[in-house]
């Protein structure tokens, strides 16, 4: 095969008695003559996009903004108010382990929507914001001695920030195990290291409960109660 380029009327090619110089100067010429706009070589590879910024979960839709109306208000007598509104369906109760380290289910499920805001339900300190097992949480220490927990999460705050009573600590993420809902918030409360309680109880007034007066009293006669003191008469 025989290649040949046609300028002017001249051909020159591979074959005998044509310069390789001419050759080249051909496609020198094509080239120059080619449009601006042509399209580029089958070889030619688009250029790889740039590499995406890391994500900042405060930047997600719904961080930063307000928490809804109600939040960290408690019902009448109560300490705690709920971690997400409105007041979410519970799907899986408080079940206390038989022992520190037996089964049990240490929290409540709450039924609830993927970037919904997630609340303190009470003021404290963040003692820990971030993964744990491939999970965001976040630890909230309360005046009270008792700390809350919130999972799955994706924390807007870091450890050491004080929130008061419905601040919104994180956005709620979908994956958590034995879900019914769409995403599910596991609550959960507990005294010192071990001793798990029930969250929902803090949701509830303070019960007053009365005791019947021992007979004897411990200390012998119980405490008089202070006698009224009358007014004197008007002077007559």
């Amino acid at each position: 095969m025989v290649l040949a380029i046609a300028l002017g009327g001249v051909t020159a090619g591979t074959s005998p008695g044509v310069p390789a110089a001419s050759v080249r100067g051909g496609v020198d010429l094509l080239a120059a003559l080619a449009p601006a706009d042509a399209a580029p070589a089958r070889d030619a590879r688009p250029a790889a996009p740039p590499p995406a910024p890391p994500t900042d979960p405060t930047d997600a839709p719904g961080a930063t903004a307000a928490p809804p109306p109600g939040a960290g208000v408690p019902a009448p007598g109560a300490r705690y108010a709920w971690p997400l509104l409105p007041a979410p369906a519970v799907l899986t109760p408080f079940r206390p382990p038989t022992h520190a380290y037996g089964p049990g289910h240490r929290g409540v499920d709450l039924a609830g929507m993927t970037g919904r805001q997630v609340l303190a339900a009470r003021g404290g300190t963040v003692v820990f914001a971030g993964p744990i097992a491939g999970r965001g949480s976040v630890s909230v220490q309360h005046d009270d001695g008792l700390r809350t927990t919130y999972e799955p999460v994706s924390p807007t705050v870091r450890a050491g920030d004080v929130v008061r009573a419905g601040d919104v600590l994180g956005l709620l993420e979908p994956g958590h195990a034995g879900c019914g809902s769409a995403a599910c918030l596991h609550w959960g409360v507990r005294r010192d290291r071990l001793d798990y309680l029930d969250p929902l109880v803090l949701l509830r007034p303070t019960r007053v409960r009365l005791l019947p007066v021992p007979d004897p009293w411990p200390d012998g006669d119980p405490p008089s109660a202070p006698q009224p003191v009358s007014a004197p008469d008007p002077p007559g």
